[in-house]
């Protein structure tokens, strides 16, 4: 028996009463596994770093969907912008739809495994380029790593960074953060 596959709009009316997190792919909920503690610190000191530059209300980590080619993503830390978080104020579930603005930036942090560095290298690259998404970082522990991507003419430039090199997003000149210290934040404090 072949198991019938959902649309996007049955996927954004379901009602779940669990905590995990669901992406949306082909038709099928995928249900992501829980974070490994290195990831959750990774992304919880970028968002700690973005608070001293930004707005509150401008940051989400890893509790706003965003509709990218017809597929859900659950995004470990995204930079909205002022349009877009007055928008999802307004909202009974946050999600970010293909009618509204894209983000400023998302960044992933890849957890590990092949399956999970497809996603974030490869699917997910395509996808948020077609979402007019005009930075994307992949933050990679494992290969100690990050890949800023910024989009030129619908397609990412990528500027990978190791060791001691100065992370520099284009769009928020006011953070300052060397790569091995967003790969190995346990420590830090404001």
């Amino acid at each position: 028996m072949v198991a019938t596959k959902l649309s996007l709009a049955d996927f954004l009316s379901l009602e779940t009463d669990s905590d995990a997190l669901c992406e949306f792919v082909d038709g099928e909920v995928i249900e992501m596994p829980p974070e490994s503690p290195r990831n959750v610190l990774v992304s919880l000191f970028l968002l700690q770093q973005f608070l001293q530059i930004l707005p509150l209300h401008w940051l989400r980590r890893m509790d706003t969907e965003i509709v990218v080619s017809g597929r859900v993503r659950y995004p470990d830390l995204l930079v909205l912008g002022e349009d877009l978080a007055a928008l999802l104020e307004d909202t009974d579930r946050s999600t970010i739809t293909e009618d509204m603005p894209a983000p400023l930036l998302v960044v992933e942090v890849v957890s590990p495994g092949k399956a999970n560095e497809a996603r974030d290298y490869r699917y997910k690259r395509s996808e948020y380029a077609a979402r007019g998404i005009s930075e994307y970082w992949i933050v990679d522990p494992a290969k100690a790593k990050v890949t800023v991507l910024t989009l030129v003419d619908g397609l990412y430039e990528v500027q990978e960074l190791q060791g001691k090199a100065l992370l520099c997003s284009p769009q928020f000149p006011g953070l300052s953060l060397t790569t091995a210290k967003v790969l190995s934040p346990k420590g830090t404090a404001l």
